[in-house]
């Protein structure tokens, strides 16, 4: 049985990956983002998903490495983690009425053959024209600071939206599990049976 590490530090990756009932390790990578700033939304988040892989591949070999990265854009305009209070305000009264897009990335580096596999998941979150004391309420409620765009879909920030168009509303939460249970089973890992060896 493959046996398969986390590389990343996100403790919503982590519950979304517990959820396939899996054994995991976990490893955060060390990458600086900053490095791949000129890149396309798609192509940032797809080539940061193989770079967070590939920096803990070594320490774990005859291992699945799974890494993603997300990617919020408001227009030209790239959406982060607010950080503070204040900032997740700030950011969600920018959204307020905007549609506003999230290119997630899934990585599964095999460091047995060097085989890599990297798919990518576009949803688009249709905001309603909220009022300021709607957003400093929400956020008093429910500050996210450390999540990107400002919100916990999972959790009372889905109040937030008039619609979301996905393909997997995990994606949005920040694993893509729909296309990383495609990735295990090319890699032989049976989500349903994973005691068996692969064959």
């Amino acid at each position: 049985m493959h046996k398969i590490v986390l590389a990343s530090s996100s403790i919503y990756r982590k519950v979304l990956l517990e959820t396939l009932h899996l054994p995991f390790s976990i490893a955060s990578p060390m990458v600086d983002e900053q490095n791949y700033a000129e890149k396309t939304p798609a192509e940032l988040a797809i080539t940061l998903a193989k770079i967070k892989a590939k920096t803990v591949a070594s320490r774990y070999p005859d291992h699945l490495i799974i890494s993603s990265d997300q990617v919020a854009m408001l227009n030209n305009q790239q959406l982060t983690k607010p950080g503070t209070v204040k900032n997740n305000i700030v950011q969600l009264k920018l959204c307020a009425n905007q549609e506003v897009k999230f290119y997630t990335s899934i990585s599964v580096l095999n460091t047995t053959t060097s085989e890599q596999i990297t798919k990518l998941d576009i949803t688009t979150v249709q905001f309603k024209a909220l009022s300021d004391q709607q957003i400093e309420r929400y956020v008093h409620i429910e500050p996210s600071i450390h999540c990107a765009g400002g919100f916990q879909v999972e959790k009372r920030g889905i109040a937030l939206f008039e619609r979301i168009h996905t393909e997997d509303p995990n994606a949005l939460i920040g694993l893509p599990l729909i296309k990383l249970i495609s990735i295990l089973e090319h890699f032989n890992v049976n989500i349903f049976y994973p005691e068996l060896e692969p064959s």
